[in-house]
């Protein structure tokens, strides 16, 4: 590895800019993908372009650069070019850099957009170039995510120098999976991918890496199912207990919990541990299936221990399993970083005097050691690395892992990505348990909203209100929660209403919600952290701001926040914007419950231009695969996983040492290679 700094033009500024991205090395630079790319390597005539358009013309400079300040942080500069076709304006909005670059007579090229509501030809803050010194211009050009005080130009001056930089990388995919798959060798698809000399060649590129980063993904998964497939354990001796455990419930269970309950049974009768992945939607039933496990576990001498992302979702689980166990004889201990007197309590967990340890990440810290674990639960999975949940399972031998999520993942998608997990799906929800009415509405709806609101916080209910940004930003047109809190609060002069979001320190937070959820705020005005949370059975109404901006699985994700209780529950979606896709995400939304149906819409709905990938609560982060459009490669990618798995399932092999190594370095937070 190369530290950024031996490149040419990156300075301490820039080092440090780039270290905010998390890239402090060459390759980790090559490794960062354009989100798209420009068409800049064909020029048009000025007078076959159209308003709107981005085009490249080469035109010379008739007149000199005019400045015109029409206010107070407002100038115009502007001149006059033209080709044998004809003549055009180009204008720059306060770039006082432009003003000496020009001189009647000189070529250069410009590139941008046209302005669309001009009828003469102007061009709008183009890029230029004078001709015969081009850098930026006659080619393809990639397009990056930016952030902070990045520019394209930095990135692309440092990408351009990075690549450079590497010379000729050693191939790590072996010719046998080259040629079965059609694939270009990686130094092709490095320069291609971010410097592309066609966009024939790009595709090209871009099939490559998709493969394998998808192939590295399976290989990692099925390693891992590899691996776990060779450790041995007892299987529990009484599985038939669980009808004690059934009997204590005060309702009877569906029949997707009977259905997943009973494939968690047969995983316990196996002489090797469990690795399940539970998915259900918010209400399904999750956590009685969890608890029905548990109390199986301690019937047959086995601790259990369930790990949440939050303190407050913790405690929400020791009530709910106090309340499930308190007709029997199951001792549940609730373990946080808040909770004092920890000595005591890490003593009693280690004399085995807690059948089930319920806390946050607190459960896995080294100070703590179990009696005899024999089963550890991961709930809301997403929150959680790969190497978490090692952890807590490495705190016993053999110890069955379940790992729960309210997250819909699309069936087809599911068995894919998870790889190392067997998968059990709860899909039916408990008898008696009301859809949330869903509406989208408009900016003229919004009094008979508010009244309806405190209609029913008159009768004792309460709302949630959330929306996509923090604090004003240039989106004037995005509500944003500090704001929205004040306007609500003017609105509900009443009513108290509490504000939260990601920004808080997480005391802060927990606190927020646990007024919450006592009843002490009526209104709760917040950004997307309340996606993952508590359940407060009063709150039966969900607005949702700016709805469009959403994604479908996090509007659902959102939505399951309310229904908890017996009321009818409403989801009110504001939605700005009347573009047919925007629509269409809000009809899915309005006639739909179903989060797995909601899943594959949204990402159908997401569509083939996006070349940076997908990014979905609960799926892996793609650096450049795209989870729908790419399925065809990711079958490929599979198909090829299996093969080389079977042949060497260590990936020891002197022909796999590439494919070893590459593994190792993608996932060496999650998944060692031994």
């Amino acid at each position: 590895m190369q530290e950024l700094s031996v490149l040419k033009g990156i300075g301490e500024v820039r080092l440090r800019l780039f270290e905010k991205k998390g890239i402090t090395t060459v390759e980790e630079l090559v490794g960062y993908y354009p989100r798209d790319y420009e068409d800049r390597s064909q020029t048009k005539d000025i007078a076959d372009t159209l308003p709107g358009e981005d085009v490249l013309i080469m035109a010379r400079i008739l007149t000199s650069v005019k400045e015109n300040r029409i206010r107070k942080n407002m100038v115009i500069y502007s001149l006059a070019a033209g080709d044998e076709s004809g003549i055009i304006s180009i204008i720059w909005y306060n770039n006082r850099f432009v003003k000496n670059a020009f001189k009647a007579g000189e070529e250069f090229v410009f590139f941008g957009k046209l302005n669309p509501h001009s009828r003469k030809k102007e061009m709008i803050n183009p890029i230029y170039e004078r001709v015969g010194k081009e850098r930026y211009t006659g080619k393809i050009v990639p397009i990056y995510p930016l952030w902070d005080k990045m520019t394209q130009k930095i990135l692309q001056s440092a990408m351009s120098e990075a690549i450079k930089n590497i010379g000729t990388v050693e191939e790590y995919l072996n010719e046998e999976i080259i040629k079965k798959n059609r694939l270009c060798d990686i130094n092709f698809a490095i320069h291609n991918i971010h410097f592309p000399e066609s966009f024939n060649a790009f595709k090209t590129a871009r099939t490559r890496l998709v493969f394998e980063e998808l192939l590295f993904l399976q290989l990692a998964l099925m390693y891992n199912r590899e691996k776990n497939g060779k450790i041995k354990r007892e299987p529990f001796g009484d599985i038939k207990c669980v009808k004690e455990f059934l009997k204590l419930l005060p309702f009877e269970m569906t029949g997707a919990q009977k259905r997943t309950l009973a494939e968690i049974l047969k995983d316990f009768e196996k002489d090797i541990p469990m690795n399940r992945l539970v998915q259900g939607d918010v209400g399904s039933g999750k956590t009685a299936v969890a608890a029905a496990a548990m109390y199986v576990a301690a019937k047959n001498g086995y601790q259990s221990a369930i790990m949440a992302p939050t303190e407050i979702l913790a405690a929400q689980h020791y009530e709910s399993f106090c309340g499930f166990f308190k007709n029997g004889d199951i001792k549940i201990c609730l373990l946080t970083s808040s909770i004092k007197k920890k000595k005591a309590l890490y003593e009693q967990i280690k004399n085995g005097e807690y059948d089930i340890i319920i806390g946050t990440n607190a459960i896995i810290q080294d100070s703590v050691e179990y009696n005899r674990l024999g089963l550890v639960i991961a709930d809301e999975q997403h929150r959680f690395g790969v190497a978490q949940r090692a952890r807590l399972s490495g705190k016993g031998e053999g110890v069955h892992t379940l790992v729960m999520t309210a997250t819909p993942i699309p069936r087809t998608l599911s068995f894919i990505l998870y790889g190392d997990l067997d998968i059990s799906v709860i899909d039916e929800l408990p008898p008696g348990r009301k859809p949330v009415s869903t509406y989208a509405v408009g900016e003229s709806m919004r009094e008979r909203i508010y009244s309806f609101i405190e209609t029913h916080i008159k009768n004792g209910m309460q709302c949630y209100v959330v929306c996509p940004l923090i604090e004003e930003t240039q989106s004037a047109d995005l509500k944003n929660a500090t704001d929205l809190q004040q306007k609500m609060q003017d609105s509900f002069p009443d009513y108290t209403v509490g504000l939260i979001h990601g920004k808080m320190k997480p005391a802060q937070k927990e606190e927020v919600m646990a007024q919450f959820a006592n009843g002490d705020i009526n209104i709760l005005v917040s950004t997307t952290v309340i996606e993952v949370g508590v359940n407060v059975p009063n709150a039966n109404i969900m607005v949702i701001e700016n709805a469009e901006r959403f994604g479908l699985a996090q509007l659902h994700q959102l939505r399951g926040r309310v229904g908890r209780g017996a009321e009818q529950a409403y989801c009110i979606l504001f939605a700005h914007g009347s573009g047919e896709v925007i629509k269409k995400r809000m009809e899915i939304m309005c006639k739909s419950n179903d989060g797995f149906y909601i899943s594959e819409e949204d990402l159908k709905l997401r569509g083939p231009g996006d070349f940076f990938g997908t990014r979905q609560h609960g799926l892996p982060e793609m650096k450049i695969a795209n989870l729908f459009c790419d399925r065809a490669i990711l079958k490929a990618a599979q198909k090829t996983a299996k093969e080389i798995i079977e042949k060497d399932p260590t990936l020891s092999q002197k022909e796999n040492d590439g494919i070893r190594k590459k593994v190792g370095e993608m996932f060496k937070e999650d998944i060692i290679l031994n």
